[in-house]
């Protein structure tokens, strides 16, 4: 069974990076033909669909979507020696304070990690 898990600092500061890595077991992320998404949780949706927010993923061959209101912010990368997704966000502000997802697929995703807290603030 396929496993995510996120890490990366639960506390960011206004206009710093967010970094985040999301460690896949259970599968490889250059298997065909699965992209690997990052989804947020903004504070107060709930986990339906259509209350989170999509913000890219990469394919298995190293191809990259983005959401089009993010992408100017955002940089997904991958390391397939350790399975490892990755995510920037650049620029954050408060309004970037959210769950944070990776996931198997992207509408919807079959697999997600657990989840984890980034908060923006000084």
């Amino acid at each position: 069974q396929v496993q995510l898990q996120e890490s990366g600092p639960g506390l960011v500061k206004p206009s710093q990076m967010l970094s985040l890595t999301c460690t896949v077991s259970g599968g490889s992320i250059t298997t065909k033909y699965y992209a690997w998404s990052w989804i947020r949780q903004p504070p107060g949706k709930g986990l339906e669909w259509k209350g989170l927010e999509w913000m890219g993923s990469i394919n298995y061959d190293g191809k990259t979507s983005y959401s089009p209101s993010l992408k100017s912010r955002t940089s997904i990368s991958r390391d397939t020696s350790k399975n490892q997704l990755s995510l920037q966000l650049s620029s954050v502000t408060p309004e970037d304070t959210a769950v944070y997802y990776c996931a198997r697929g992207e509408s919807p995703p079959d697999y997600w990690g657990q989840g984890t807290q980034v908060t923006v603030s000084s």
